[in-house]
């Protein structure tokens, strides 16, 4: 099990090898904006959520237009992203709880009402989880979460930063708003879901390329039976 001086150390690594990677400073959108990226963002990485968000606003004239779409088209807008289908049913979902109570499309007022509360309001939509609501709490609403997903919990499991088991992803929160800065929050979020994705696949990981093999324990035990020229030829996604 590693100490709190260790993983402290992990995490410093973690932060340098976003740097290396060429993670992008993360960028600040309203409330509602966020959730909707937030629902792009969960399992996929801060490219594809990007790409799938900016085909969102400019195939579409507004948020209006995305709600009264047919599925099939979001799923189209979407399509770079996991499991598409579902995002769509719940991004119409939701603009249409918002529109039906709202008249609108904004969130603003949320940041007015205190965080407890608001993250509560938040959960109330049926397409909200735990996912979309930490991200919505730590992008937009000045609170300290770390919205954690497959790839991010299977990442921080490998390197030893949490010792949970893989579908605990309550308690992997927990450690990690304790272990992450708030003001590397955000940056922490989209470092270890890059390096999921183009080091730690579930599936045949490339551990020999990982800028944090050197730390990883889990890429050690690795190397040490497949030395360290066997590498992973997973193709990338597109």
């Amino acid at each position: 099990m590693a100490t709190t001086i260790n993983k402290q150390r992990l995490l410093a690594q973690v932060f340098a090898a976003g740097k290396k990677c060429g993670v992008p400073a993360p960028e600040s959108r309203p409330v509602l904006e966020e959730f909707i990226y937030g629902l792009c963002r969960e399992n996929a990485t801060p490219q594809q959520a990007e790409r799938a968000y900016r085909t969102l606003c400019e195939r579409f004239f507004d948020w209006n237009e995305v709600r009264v779409s047919s599925q099939r088209e979001l799923e189209e807008a979407m399509a770079d992203l996991p499991g598409a289908d579902g995002r769509a049913e719940r991004l119409i979902g939701f603009l249409q709880e918002v529109f039906e109570t709202k008249f609108a499309f904004e969130l603003e007022d949320l940041q007015k009402k205190g965080l407890k509360v608001a993250a509560k309001q938040l959960g109330r939509y049926q397409a909200a989880n735990e996912y979309t609501s930490s991200w919505v709490t730590q992008r937009s609403l000045g609170g300290h979460a770390i919205p954690v997903d497959a790839p991010t919990l299977r990442c921080a499991r490998r390197l030893g930063l949490v010792e949970c088991g893989p579908e605990d992803g309550e308690a992997a929160r927990a450690t990690l708003e304790h272990l992450v800065p708030k003001a590397k929050g955000a940056l922490f979020t989209d470092v270890i879901s890059t390096l999921a994705e183009e080091f730690c696949a579930e599936e045949a990981p490339n551990c020999p390329a990982c800028p944090l093999a050197g730390e990883c324990a889990t890429a050690q035990e690795s190397l040490a039976v497949t030395g360290p020229a066997a590498r992973s030829h997973r193709p990338k996604p597109r």
